[in-house]
């Protein structure tokens, strides 16, 4: 059910994330993945995506200063975000 529906679009994400030049996606057993953001924009990439209406976690810290935690939504938000990112790219 629900449990399987998840697990099948984290796989579907992370390969989609995969795709992108810019972003290092590491494999996840959780309902998010995390992901390096290559070319240092991870604080930007937050932002635009939040411009528009998608919301993913940036982390400030030092160890983690360019990277984002990308939660695993509805297949709609997948292909919503994915298109987003790609126009960021």
């Amino acid at each position: 059910g629900r449990v399987k529906a998840i697990v099948a679009e984290r796989e579907r994400l992370f390969g989609e994330l995969k795709k992108l030049k810019f972003l290092r996606p590491f494999p996840s057993q959780a309902n998010f993945i995390f992901c390096s953001v290559l070319n240092g924009r991870a604080s930007e990439i937050q932002q635009e995506l939040q411009n528009k209406g998608i919301l993913v976690r940036y982390f400030a810290q030092p160890l983690l200063r360019d990277s984002i935690r990308i939660s695993v939504g509805k297949p709609e938000h997948t292909d919503a975000l994915i298109k987003a990112l790609q126009e960021l790219g």
